[in-house]
């Protein structure tokens, strides 16, 4: 294993500028379609807005990593009165919902910070925050970096059986083109 320095990006959440507009939403819905801008489905959006409209509390929420199995935690939280799962402040996409999923095919979604072609400056979700809500963060950290192929080859094997093998090959074909 060896060090190696990777650069972290994180979107910064302040839930009290947030006025659930929804319009991280919408861009990241739009941005995601397939042509690109071609429709709105907040359901391909990487960033989801928990509400409670009544209360006044909005609370955006983006894809993280994939996790393969149910978390074992099932807190409760209290804010202003109103209790939440724990789901509900997750990022993982995973198997016992449905959320950060992508509707037609059901892979899980993850955050990809809008590096697409054309590369952005920084996310759309944070562009498009009229409150100011949502801010970008860049920074540099210093990580242990080890790949081992037998992972590689697990996670190839299990969505081979999940998807099938043309679906898989059809992705690695599709991502091949935009790298």
């Amino acid at each position: 294993m060896s060090k190696v320095k990777k650069k972290v990006k994180v979107i910064k959440i302040d839930i009290e500028k947030c006025n659930g507009c929804r319009a991280c939403e919408l861009i990241c819905s739009a941005f995601h379609a397939n042509p690109k801008y071609s429709s709105n489905n907040p359901a391909r959006s990487r960033i989801r807005l928990i509400r409670e409209p009544i209360r006044d509390v909005y609370l955006p929420v983006y894809a993280g990593e994939y996790a393969k199995a149910e978390c074992t935690g099932r807190d409760k939280y209290v804010i202003d009165g109103k209790e939440y799962d724990e789901c509900d402040f997750c990022r993982a996409s995973c198997p016992s919902r449905d959320v950060f999923k992508e509707p037609d095919s059901g892979l899980p979604l993850k955050c990809d910070m809008c590096e697409d072609d054309p590369p952005q400056e920084k996310p759309l979700c944070v562009q498009w925050c009229i409150n100011d809500a949502l801010t970008y963060e860049e920074r540099e950290e210093e990580v242990e970096e080890e790949v081992k192929m037998e992972d590689v080859e697990i996670g190839l094997e299990s969505m081979v059986d999940k998807y099938g093998l043309q679906k898989v090959m059809d992705t690695v074909a599709r991502m091949s083109k935009k790298g």
